[in-house]
């Protein structure tokens, strides 16, 4: 696929607890054919390598974010084969780089998982950084971006500036599991968060059981 024809998903990992969340929702993109624009904040590097026990380097990107996709969310490594071919690289520091402008062609952006310092700065459109920048591009663009909050409780002033990236046209999707669809994994609940992720932007995937209608059709294997 040439340059000019490139259509990727902007992916922000900002520094909230949940890592694993970004990694499954990267598979899931990739593994639907999806090109996808990866910028890395400052403070989720220390959240990956307190999680991981793996250091994201600029320099060394791929060989970093391929030994993060391989490694299940119960930190087993090599748990999954995965292809980051269709994965660029954007360091937070860029404020250059290609996401910054609007007239940068991308289908949206995922922020995954979305801190609320994160949720705080896109709503005020501080643009502090290349996550927060290319948040807001996305937003004046009218482009469709989710932001997958993780934190708990929620403040006053979170709920509020929560409710103000509602109202210029993003989804808040909160980073919480379901269990109908029969977990019985803890990647089956992050899984979960990532195929509610991939629905609010429209990509296929099958990262968990939907629900049919059917009361105990996760227990039954339905």
């Amino acid at each position: 696929m040439s340059q000019q024809q490139r259509m990727p998903w902007i992916v922000g990992v900002s520094g909230a607890s949940g890592t694993p969340f970004a990694a499954a929702v990267l598979r899931g993109l990739l593994a639907a054919g999806e090109s996808v624009d990866l910028v890395v904040s400052r403070a989720s590097r220390l959240t990956l390598l307190d999680e991981t026990g793996i250091a994201f380097r600029d320099a060394h990107w791929r060989e970093d974010l391929a030994a993060w996709l391989a490694r299940g969310a119960d930190g087993k490594p090599e748990t999954f084969d995965v292809d980051v071919s269709g994965v660029r690289h954007w360091a937070a520091g860029d404020l250059a780089a290609g996401p910054s402008s609007g007239s940068y062609p991308a289908k949206g952006m995922l922020i995954v998982p979305a801190s609320t310092a994160c949720v705080a700065g896109v709503a005020l459109g501080l643009s502090k950084d290349l996550l927060q920048r290319a948040a807001s591009v996305t937003l004046k663009e009218r482009r469709k971006l989710v932001v997958a909050v993780r934190e708990t409780p929620l403040s006053g002033a979170t709920l509020k500036q929560l409710v103000a990236l509602d109202e210029a046209g993003a989804v808040v999707l909160p980073a919480s599991p379901g269990f109908y669809a029969g977990a019985t994994h803890i990647q089956d609940l992050v899984d979960f968060v990532a195929g509610r992720v991939l629905d609010a932007a429209g990509v296929p995937h099958r990262l968990y059981r939907r629900w049919e209608g059917e009361l105990g059709g996760a227990g039954s294997g339905g």
